[in-house]
């Protein structure tokens, strides 16, 4: 049985490489928002209140004055929309949570922790301890880091020059790979990638996360389905 100082640990190495990752991006987010007039306080309340990286670049790109609230509220509504089966696909393993504990916890939850505590569940049971030490350093580093960004954006120039643009996207391919489990994963990234790449070529964002959403989880159903159909067949013989 693991102790809270190993929870801790485990923890913070699960999540560093998360948090380097996040780095430049958060960078990037900082020199984009402040070309967009946001001060560094206010880039820094915004990562703070909100804290989703994809909603934050929708935002931010949507910003005009006056700001159209409509179009914001719609589009970070949509992109942050899988907030919902995450936060319920992990409620069932935070028992030992207090309710202030799963309130702020999943507040700051985003993919890559998520992805991370779900991953420890399956040999581990969810604590605090680990819970909190993924989640603290990746938030700050996100505030820091996008602060920083529009404190020093003009410095920085074009981070896509040294492929910073891609080390979330690696990030991802690792996470996915974690998850592994054979024909259904292949047809569910399979279905959510490339409906997601077609509704980008042909609607735009934020329309391609909602897609890629929900072909993958058709996909998904259709083929756990599939999987379970000849299983029900041996049974009944």
């Amino acid at each position: 049985m693991s102790t809270m100082r190993d929870d801790i640990r485990r923890g913070l190495n699960d999540i560093w490489p998360a948090a380097v990752a996040a780095a430049p991006i958060g960078l990037l987010f900082g020199a984009v928002a402040a070309s967009k007039g946001l001060s560094p306080l206010e880039v820094f309340l915004m990562s703070t209140m909100v804290f989703a990286g994809g909603a934050q670049f929708a935002a931010v790109e949507l910003w005009t004055t006056p700001a159209p609230v409509a179009a914001l509220v719609f589009s970070t509504l949509l992109i942050n929309a899988r907030h919902v089966l995450m936060g319920a696909s992990l409620a069932p393993k935070l028992e030992g949570f207090s309710r202030w504990q799963k309130f702020l916890g999943l507040y700051y939850m985003a993919d890559e922790n998520w992805a991370l505590a779900e991953k420890r569940s399956r040999t581990h049971r969810l604590t605090p301890a680990y819970w909190f030490a993924m989640v603290i350093p990746f938030v700050l580093g996100w505030l820091v880091n996008s602060t920083l960004g529009a404190t020093i954006g003009a410095v920085l120039g074009d981070p896509k020059r040294l492929g910073a643009d891609f080390a979330f996207t690696a990030l991802f391919i690792a996470l996915v790979a974690a998850f592994w489990k054979g024909r259904v994963t292949f047809w569910t990234v399979a279905a959510a990638g490339i409906a997601s790449a077609v509704t980008y070529r042909l609607a735009g964002p934020p329309w391609h996360v909602a897609a890629g959403a929900l072909c993958g989880l058709l996909a998904a159903w259709l083929a756990a389905g599939a999987e379970e159909l000849p299983m029900t067949k041996e049974v009944e013989a």
